[in-house]
């Protein structure tokens, strides 16, 4: 029968840590500057839109 053993992540071949952090904070900047232009946008809808 087949063994299964644990994957170990942290030694598996193919680990770009540092692409990771790049994509993650990537990822945190679009979704910080996504929101404050959605609450510029909907802040300029309630002020013109009245």
């Amino acid at each position: 029968m087949a063994e299964h053993h644990d994957v170990a992540y942290t030694a598996a071949d193919g680990n770009d840590y540092v692409a990771h952090e790049q994509t993650y904070q990537g990822f945190i900047k679009l979704v910080k500057y996504g929101s404050a232009a959605v609450i510029a946008v909907v802040a300029l809808m309630a002020i013109f839109l009245t």
